[in-house]
């Protein structure tokens, strides 16, 4: 069991799913953490939801998938935005017509074009040991791209969650700041369905924000910790699939709620030894 183990984690395919699987963890704890303290879980689902649009029309148009689903969620996350502006609906009524409507015209183009045979259980919950070299390019750069804007703007995307009014009064573009930090979590969900897929794309942003909420003191502590539980909760995930032959996207999640409930009823579990 050893040797096949290592075995395992020494192949091409496996050490690709680690590296896009860590990368996308690193940058998922922080905005994660944005999406809990915020309370936008909702907003991460509807905008899984339209990538998968995006997919279909980068299937039927015959380009780069990837390019399509980065675009379609990019233009999803910047509607959204418009759209919360007006205070004639609801925000949960809203996002929830445009997840269901989304995903639903995705599956709709794609059943429509006979020419087109595409898995859709692996956009659905995630192909992470299908990650070629392109894949990997993609959420390397993005990751990046993400990591850097959140460093560079994190004093002021913490300002604007914790007050907006005062951050305002104080000289901040809320309006602008938030749109940033749409598009950084569309982009990171676009790049991330390869991993978990669309239905369960959204848990690797909340959850382990969520399990490092009650380990942390403060906001930073919280997005590194949720950056090391994702990370864990990865390449656990990774070896679980392997051991009982089960589907890698799902198992990360179940992971990772696993780590949750157990910082939930047991939050002294690590502070007890540090």
């Amino acid at each position: 069991m050893i040797d096949s183990m290592t075995l395992f984690f020494t192949t091409d395919f496996v050490l690709y799913a680690l590296a896009a699987g860590i990368s996308l963890s690193l940058v998922a704890g922080p905005l994660g953490s944005f999406i809990v303290w915020r309370r936008m879980s909702y907003f991460g689902d509807t905008l899984a939801h339209s990538a998968l649009l995006g997919i279909a029309l980068g299937l039927i148009t015959d380009s780069n998938p990837q390019l399509s689903i980065i675009i379609s969620c990019l233009l999803f996350a910047f509607i959204l935005t418009l759209l919360d502006r007006r205070p004639s609906l609801s925000t949960d009524a809203l996002l929830g017509i445009l997840a269901h409507s989304s995903l639903a015209l995705g599956i709709v183009v794609l059943a429509l074009a006979d020419s087109v045979r595409v898995d859709l259980e692996a956009y659905l919950f995630g192909a992470l040991l299908t990650i070629g070299n392109v894949d990997l390019i993609w959420i390397l750069l993005v990751s990046t791209v993400v990591a850097i804007v959140l460093y560079w703007f994190w004093n002021d995307f913490v300002s604007i969650t914790v007050h907006a009014e005062i951050a305002e009064i104080e000289g901040a573009n809320v309006k602008r700041l938030n749109l940033i930090l749409v598009l950084l979590i569309a982009l990171t969900i676009a790049v991330s369905m390869k991993i978990v897929g669309v239905l369960l794309i959204t848990s690797l942003l909340i959850i382990p924000p969520a399990a490092a909420r009650s380990l942390a003191s403060t906001p930073e502590q919280m997005a590194v910790k949720a950056s090391l539980v994702g990370s864990v909760s990865v390449v656990l995930g990774l070896i679980s699939a392997f051991y009982f032959d089960v589907p890698v996207g799902p198992s990360i999640v179940v992971v990772a709620t696993l780590i949750f409930l157990l910082f939930y009823f047991y939050p002294g579990v690590l502070k007890n030894k540090s």
